[in-house]
Order: structure tokens, then sequence, then C-alpha cells
């Protein structure tokens, strides 16, 4: 076996020994045994023409020439240009081209290592002729060797971060990154080292991961919030003649609660009027706090006051303001000044600053009274005043009382409200507050009387108050008893004597302390000769007993028994009441079988409602007879000729049959030609008449020629004088007119007529009028041989 020769190129550039290729060919000239087989056979290796390895090519070349790449060659090639080479994969014929006859390969572009880093190929070597492979195609690989072109470049730009203020050297901020293009396997074309630019003192960078961190102690937030740091990235491990790439830092340094709470003036002064308001703000306050945020929340508070439970104060959380409220009534007469002391807090507190504390601070507050203008005040809140009905007139029942509060103590004026006294019972004295009564009360129509008193003052109408007066009304024994309800009672004919047919009871009006206390006895009157006895069951009832054994309806049907009643009362009242008993027919047990007509005429007494149902039928019975002679009356006018089918529709035939044209005494043909020639009064056939209008008459032409023929004209003048004629019928009518009229062509039809003219005429036109004039057409169309025969 011989030894590997190789082949180097020396068409490369002279500064970059580096990319030159050499092409290593392997002539085995001999078959060597390099081992034997299973079967013992010895092994021989065949003869390879041509290998290589591998290209380097520089990119991003900016020479005139074509870059030269490499040569191929194969050992079959003798020179003669028999051998052809060819050259196939990616960028073959485009990025690379070869020389078929040399086999020298060019890059046609430059090429850019970022876009794509090494190109395959595969080249073989084939006979011109034949283009038979003369070798085995053979792969190779074209790297783009890496310059250093790409400056590093952030990731973003700008970067935002936040870092706590007061932070201590070294708190990390942010990291930030920056990536170059360029090979990183190779030399230090993509190692990248940071440094800071911009934000020295108060911010460092590490070189080599690039995280900020601070720099400088104490940087307050109240001093200087936002800081700019641009910050570098340098490729070639920062060394001279590296690219390099920028980007910005915006840094916020956030809140925290380093700051306490401070009032701006140690004493407020805030006045208050009487007009305000229970619970509502007298002043505000506020203390200032650098901080933001929850870290300037405060809590206000009350720790000392010359008016416990006059005032509180609340924190407004959106302006953190402290808002006095008012928790009673001010009174400027009776203290015209508060004094409180208020303390400050804030809410969150951060430890780490204890001692920048306190964390809390305080203020006195003088909250000064005004004096405003009030209402009078009444002593009392309501009164009650009470007054027997039986008092008289104009009498005093109490009095009320208001003054002014104020220092001018302005006088009083009392009014009532006449809303709350419609009937104007009550009267009150405007000058020292006296009410009495302008008429006499009753406690049982109305027991308690509520007037509203108006106190007003001189000074001032404007100022008014209200007090509420019940006036309770007390009772007098001014009713005497009477029975508790209407009692219907009867007796039996076969009662015995001392038997009890009814208990009654009574009732007052009247309210005494004690309750009721009544007594029943028969009247003085009645007690000789007595059929009933009262007896007084002492619990305010009585009972009637009978006196004799039987009773008689023939005798007296009806017994009216007087009965007393008066109360126990001072001054005492009674009253006599009549008890109406039946004499009724009972069974032995004492049921009721029948009573006499007076007894049962007295007990259906008509009521105010039976009257009025009475009254109410008699006015529809007059109503009904009214209506009555109304339609009488009425079908007194109706038509005398009505007919059975259709009373709107009538047709009127009086039947007549006239002589023939020559009968001029039947009609008068001149009425027709002549209308002012009928009767001046003309009446109806077809109702009764009720009274007599003048008929309307138009002036008519006189006959001529022309219009005597127009019986159009003739007829719409009869139509109108129909229309306007006042005894027309409501209703449709047909009127007929039996007037022919002058200037026919076919003149005259008749047949009387006919056959004493002497002139031959053709009626044959007859046939043409139609199947009405089929008959005549017959009679008169007929040929004169017809007629001779």
């Amino acid at each position: 076996m011989k030894q590997n020769e190789s082949l180097c190129s020396n068409k490369l550039l002279p500064l970059l020994p580096i990319l030159t290729l050499c092409f290593v060919f392997v002539n085995v000239l001999d078959a060597g045994l390099t081992g034997q087989d299973a079967n013992g056979v010895p092994l021989r290796r065949s003869k390879r023409g041509w290998m290589w390895n591998q290209f380097f090519l520089l990119e991003e070349y900016t020479g005139t020439d074509k870059q030269y790449v490499g040569k191929l060659h194969s050992d079959s090639d003798r020179g003669d240009g028999s051998v052809k080479y060819v050259l196939t994969g990616e960028g073959a014929g485009t990025l690379f081209k070869i020389d078929e006859k040399s086999g020298d390969i060019h890059a046609t572009k430059r090429l850019d290592r970022e876009e794509k880093a090494f190109y395959i190929l595969h080249a073989k070597a084939v006979n011109r002729f034949t283009n038979e492979a003369l070798e085995g195609e053979s792969e190779f690989i074209i790297k783009i060797h890496d310059i250093n072109d790409n400056e590093p470049r952030f990731t973003k730009d700008p970067y935002m971060a936040r870092v706590p203020e007061m932070s201590d050297i070294g708190t990390s901020v942010i990291q930030v990154t920056a990536t170059d293009a360029d090979d990183a396997t190779y030399g230090n074309s993509a190692k990248v080292v940071y440094s800071i630019l911009e934000g020295q003192p108060y911010f460092s960078v590490d070189p080599e991961t690039g995280l900020i961190k601070t720099a400088l102690p104490g940087m307050d937030r109240e001093v200087k919030e936002n800081y700019q740091v641009v910050i570098q990235a340098k490729d070639m491990a920062g060394q001279m003649g590296g690219l390099s790439g920028t980007t910005t830092v915006s840094i916020t340094l956030s809140d925290v609660n380093d700051n306490p709470p401070r009032f701006t003036k140690s004493e407020y002064s805030p006045s208050g009027g009487l007009s305000i308001e229970v619970g509502s703000a007298v002043g505000v306050i506020r203390a200032m706090d650098a901080d933001i945020g929850q870290n300037a929340e405060m809590d206000y508070r009350i720790i000392g006051s010359d008016g416990p439970g006059m005032f509180e104060i609340t924190t407004n959380r959106s302006t953190q303001e402290g808002v006095i409220l008012l928790r009673k009534p001010l009174d400027y007469e009776r203290k015209r000044q508060y004094s409180l002391r208020v303390q400050v807090e804030n809410v969150h507190i951060n430890p780490r600053f204890y001692s920048k504390g306190p964390f809390r601070d305080e203020a006195t507050i003088k909250i000064i009274v005004e004096d405003v203008d009030e209402p009078p005040v009444f002593e009392r809140a309501s009164y009650v005043v009470e007054v027997k009905e039986d008092a008289p007139k104009n009498t005093a029942i109490g009095s009320v009382s208001a003054s002014d509060p104020d220092d001018k103590n302005s006088l009083v004026r009392y009014t009532i409200d006449r809303r709350t006294d419609m009937d104007r019972v009550f009267n009150i004295h405007a000058g020292n507050g006296s009410v009495f009564i302008l008429r006499e009360l009753d406690r049982e129509e109305n027991a308690w009387h509520n007037i509203t008193v108006i106190a007003t003052e001189f000074t001032n109408p404007r100022q008014i108050s209200r007090v509420p007066v019940y006036v309770r009304v007390l009772d007098v024994n001014d009713n005497a008893p009477t029975f508790a309800t209407n009692y219907e009672t009867f007796v039996c004919e076969n009662a015995k004597a001392n038997q009890v047919i009814q208990t009654v009871g009574a009732t007052d009006p009247d309210a005494p302390l004690g309750g009721h206390r009544f007594f029943f006895n028969l009247a003085q009157e009645a007690a000789g000769k007595a059929n009933f006895s009262v007896h007084d069951n002492k619990n305010n009832t009585a009972s009637i007993l009978t006196r004799r054994n039987s009773y008689s309806t023939l005798q007296k049907s009806v017994h009216h028994v007087p009965v007393v009643i008066s109360d126990g009362e001072f001054p005492m009242q009674s009253s006599t009441n009549t008890l109406t008993i039946r004499v009724c027919t009972c069974d032995r047990k004492g049921n009721m079988k029948a009573c006499n007509a007076e007894a049962l005429t007295a007990r259906a007494g008509l009521s105010t409602g039976a009257l009025v149902a009475i009254l109410l039928c008699v006015i529809i019975l007059l109503m009904i007879v009214v209506l009555f002679a109304a339609l009488r009356r009425q079908r007194k006018k109706e038509p005398l000729i009505i007919s059975k089918e259709d009373v709107r529709d009538n047709v009127v035939s009086y039947n007549d049959e006239g002589g023939g044209e020559e009968d001029t005494q039947a009609f008068d043909i001149g009425t027709l030609r002549n209308p002012e020639a009928i009767e001046e009064s003309k009446q109806r056939r077809d109702i009764v008449p009720e009274a007599f209008y003048p008929p309307i008459r138009r002036p008519v032409l006189p006959p001529t020629r022309d219009n005597n023929g127009d019986v159009r004209d003739f007829i719409n003048q009869r139509l109108q004088d129909n229309d306007s004629d006042p005894t027309a019928p409501p209703y449709d009518s047909l009127a007929t007119y039996a007037y022919e009229g002058n200037g026919s062509v076919a003149e005259s039809l008749s047949s009387l007529e006919s056959v004493t003219t002497e002139s031959d005429q053709d009626y044959n036109y007859l046939s043409e009028w139609g199947p009405r004039f089929k008959k005549l057409a017959d009679l008169y169309g007929g040929d004169d041989s017809d007629r001779d025969s």
C-alpha cells in the first residue's frame, strides 16, 4: 500500500492559510490483505480513486473576483479533456459553480454565516462523451467561516424596574440580557461584556450576567423617584474593535413608610353654629405625610376633651382627613367653646424605620359655638289637660308656656293650628298661652281632642315652634239608661202567674268610674192595674213576670208595660221604656203557635228600605203608562197602506183603465203639459193628512215644438217637485208619469189610426227592434200579397 498523498491548493489568499483545502487521495496500487472471512478466504480492499474532507469559506467576502473555494481532481483525469466534473447539492449552480474541465469551485455571492453556517454538496467525475461515472460520488461540506459582523442586541428596550427606596447597597434591581448572532464557538465574536454608561453612582451592573444592583445607600423617593440607567453590551470580550449595543433601564423607587404624619399647625379653630344638626360635620383637619398609598394612611382619634361625648372624629380614607362630627346639640347659652386634643397615627408602620419615629402627632382643636336665632322652646314636649263635658263656654282648661332661648329673650305669641281644630272648639290667649273652650263639649261624641299650639317670636315671626296638646273630656252623668235592645216579647194564653216571660237589660252612653249600676221598676201609673210585674235582678237586668194565670187575645191582644230604668250616679238619670207584649196561642210546652192579626201587623212594621222600594215601584209603573200613551199617539201617524212584506217600498195601483186616445174626458193631457194647472193643494193618499203645505212651483217654459217633446226635462222637473215636497213619505215610493210626449220617430203605433191611413208604409223595420216588437212585426211587417189575401 502506498502512502497518502495530499494536494494543497495554492490559490487561497495569503492572509488566510487556515482556509487551505487539502485533497487527500489514497492510491492503493495493489490489493493488500487486511483479513480473512469466515471461510478463511483472504479479503482484498478495492482501489479508491480520490477523497477529501471539507472546505472553509470566509463570510461577507468583499473582493471583486469570485471567491475561490477549492479544486476537484480525479486520478482518471489524463488532461485530455475527457473527464467532466459535476457538482450537486445545496447551492450548486447558484451559490457555487465548478469548472467542468479543471474542477475549480468558486462562490458567486457573498455568504452570511448567520443565515446558513454550512452547505452539503456532492461531486463526481464522469466521462464527457459517454457520461459514465469514472469515480463514485463523494460528499463534502463547505463551512462558512465566521467574522465579527453582528453587534449584541438586548431582548428589551427599554426595561422597566422598581426597587424600594432606602434599599441597601447591592440590592438586585433587574437583569438585562443581550445576544450576539455571531458564532460563539469560534473566537470572541459572540462573547458579550456589560457595562454601565449612565446611572452612576446610584447603580452598578455585573459585566458577565447583566444584573443591575443598587450602588448607593439611602436613596429617598421623596427626594428623587425616577432614574434612567444606560447599559452597554460589547462583544469580543470587551476588547477594542468589538461591536456594542445599548439599552435604557427606567428604575422607579417604590415608596416605603419612612415618614411620620405631621400636623401643619399645633392648633385648629373651626366654628360651629347652633343650626348644625347632630351627626353633621363641624370641621375638617388634615395631617401631612410625605409617603403615598397605604404608607400614608392615617387614623385620627380624640385623646382629650372638655365636652365628653359632644364630638367624635372619623377618618376620610379617600382624602386622609379627620372629620369632626357633632354628637350632641350645641347650646350657646350653656357653653360657648370646646377644646379637643386630637392624635394622628400611621396605620401601616415599617419596623425598619422605628428609629425615625414616633409615627404619630398631636394637635389641639378649639371649637367656638356661634349664636344663632333659635325658635321658642316649650317647657314640655307635650301637654295633657282635662275638662268636664258640662263645662260652660269660655272656660279655661289649661295653659302652655314657651320662651325664647336667645339672649334677647323675645316675647312669644301663641296660636292654635286650625288644621288640628277645624270645628273651632278651642282658643288660646295670644299672650299667656291659656287654652279655653269656645263651645260645649260632649264626651259621648268625642272623648279626646288633639290640637297643636304654635309659639312665634314677636321679633322674628319665622321662628316658630309647635307642641301637641291633648284634651281629655271627663264624663258627667248626663244620659239616662235605656233598654239594651228592642225586645219582642209574647205571652201565652195559658201562661201561669209569676212566670218569667222576658229578661231585659239596659245601656247608658255615660262611663262612670265605678261602672254602671241600673235599677228597674214598674211605672207608678201602671202599678195598680198591671197585668205584669218587674223584678230587679240586682245585676243590671230585670225579669218581666205574669201576674195572672191566663190571657185572652179576644179581650186584649197587646199589652204595653212601662218600665222605669234609673242609674246610680249623681245626678241620677232615669227613663221610662215601654215593653210591648203580644198575646199568642201556644202549645203545652209554651211554644208559640199563632198570634192575632193586630200583633202581627204591629210586629211587621214597615222599615225605611221597604218604603223606598214601594216608591220606586210606583215610579216605574208611571213611566210605563207614559211610554204606552206615547206609543199609541205615534201609531196614529203610521201610513194607511202597509205592506206585510216590505213597509219601505210601496207601489200604489188604482187599476184605472183609460178610454183610449180618443177618450178626452177620462184624462186631461193638458195637465201634464201645463203643471201650473195642478190643484193648489194636494193631499197624500197613503197617510192621514195632518197639515197642508203649499206646493213648490217652478216656472215652466211655454210649450213649443222643441220643449213640448222633451220628456226628459219634464220628468226631471217633476222629480225635483217630488223631492222638495214636504208631504212626501220618508221611504221609497214609485211615481208614474203617463206622458209620452211628442216628436216620436215611430209616430203613433195605434191600430185604430193605422186603419185610416191611405199611404203605403213599410213596417219591416219592426223586426229589427227586438223580441218585444215581434208581434207587431208579424202583424204589420208581412208582404203585400199576404195583406191582400
